[in-house]
């Protein structure tokens, strides 16, 4: 019943859906050379024999899938692969991060028409679907083709979980029409079941397979050389909210430590100029990445707010504060700044890495603080203890090499659809 009002919005709600895109593009939420990919449109012809499609949300979950796009590409050369997202700041990063010849488009809006003319045009003969962004039309309109939909590192929040509990009819058809589900953990895998899902299994999360974020060592030596032994720590991919705490904190910290730096990274950049304008109206002195401006030795606050550098800051800085957890909206993952041996902390709300953080808490590697006032008393203690806070820093990274297999086992399950699109090794 609710499928059939989606689809019959998609009719009628066409002039809404028109006047959304073209906020978006009035916002800068979309590429306006390439805003035809969002109606299925595109100049790319596409390649002769077989191709798979993987599809991604955003930027943290095309990350996710490059180490099986360098998987995939290694062991099937002949194969076209096509990796959709669906925001700007993904293409970006992505046309730095692709491997030469795998192809990216914008994913079109979820409108049948534009669902049905980017399937006949790509004529994908096997499809990879990420996380949980599940878009009704082109989810069942692809297993209507009969074309195998594998949902892959699948990922179900408490939240999605009790919302698509209200509206169960809609989401098994949803579900029924994947081929296999694949959840991220043993937790995921169990609400896809309860939530439809007809075939579910749990191989790990694909996360883990992800390589260290790369950086410009140049960069690095520059900036280090700029800092040189101030004492800093690092606040990543932050949200609206969460920069006043952190200010605080900072303003508490420098008392004992007057040269003290903090950088902030918002998780998305083009706030960079609102934050600055904000954190100077409250008495910071702030230096924006973004606009070159340097790092003097009055600077408190360094705003990163450029894209693709988190490698380079998670270098930098050892002791790294996880944005999007003092604010009530998941927590951002951890296992980037891990993997680089950084000393992590996180805030109450990291509900969308809810056994990352866990695992995390169980091995000793990060701590959770309740609000700025012990943000600031952790950050003083390590600063105090730079081995304690190094100890944390290695049980964290011994964590984020512990599923290092997960990749082989995900290629494993894939096997029979690998060999089904026609070019097995």
């Amino acid at each position: 019943m609710i499928l059939t009002l989606y689809r019959c919005f998609d009719v009628v709600g066409a002039p809404l859906i028109a006047f959304y895109l073209a906020r978006r593009r009035a916002r800068g939420k979309e590429d306006l050379n390439r805003f035809s990919e969002r109606l299925g449109q595109t100049a790319h012809p596409r390649p002769s024999g077989p191709l798979i499609w993987l599809h991604a949300a955003s930027v943290g979950e095309s990350l996710s899938l490059l180490p099986l796009i360098g998987r995939l590409k290694a062991d099937h050369p002949k194969t076209t692969l096509l990796l959709t997202t669906g925001t700007v700041t993904s293409a970006v990063l992505m046309a730095e991060r692709l491997p030469a010849r795998v192809i990216h488009q914008y994913v079109p809006v979820d409108r049948m028409v534009c669902v049905r003319r980017f399937l006949d045009h790509w004529k994908p003969n096997l499809v990879l679907w990420s996380e949980s962004d599940f878009w009704p039309n082109f989810v069942t309109e692809t297993a209507r083709r009969n074309i195998p939909l594998i949902l892959i590192n699948g990922r179900i929040s408490p939240k999605s979980f009790a919302r698509w509990q209200h509206f169960p009819g809609f989401m098994k058809s949803i579900l029924k029409s994947f081929t296999l589900c694949l959840g991220q953990t043993n937790t995921d895998t169990k609400r896809l079941q309860k939530l439809g899902a007809p075939v579910t299994d749990c191989v790990g999360n694909l996360k883990f397979a992800v390589e260290p974020l790369p950086v410009k060592e140049a960069d690095l030596a520059a900036l280090t050389k700029t800092i040189n032994l101030r004492p800093n720590w690092f606040a990543a991919s932050t949200h609206p909210g969460e920069e006043d705490i952190l200010w605080d904190a900072h303003q508490r910290l420098q008392s004992n430590f007057s040269d003290l730096l903090t950088v902030i990274a918002p998780r998305h950049p083009t706030r960079g100029d609102q934050i600055a304008r904000h954190l100077r109206s409250l008495g910071a002195t702030v230096a924006q990445r973004s606009k070159n401006e340097p790092i003097t030795t009055d600077t408190q606050i360094y705003l990163a707010d450029t894209m693709g550098e988190m490698g380079l800051f998670f270098r930098l800085c050892k002791f790294v504060f996880m944005g999007k957890s003092f604010v009530d909206k998941g927590g951002q993952n951890p296992l980037e700044a891990a993997k680089l041996k950084c000393t992590i902390l996180h805030g109450p709300y990291m509900s969308n890495f809810q056994k990352m953080k866990e695992q995390l808490a169980q091995c000793g590697g990060a701590v959770e603080v309740a609000d700025g006032a012990t943000l600031s008393k952790t950050l003083f203690d390590f600063f105090k203890n730079p081995d304690a806070a190094s100890e944390i820093a290695i049980k964290a990274h011994d964590y984020a090499q512990s599923e290092a297999r997960v990749l082989d086992a995900l290629i494993i399950k894939l096997l029979p659809f690998l060999k089904s699109v026609g070019e097995d090794k």
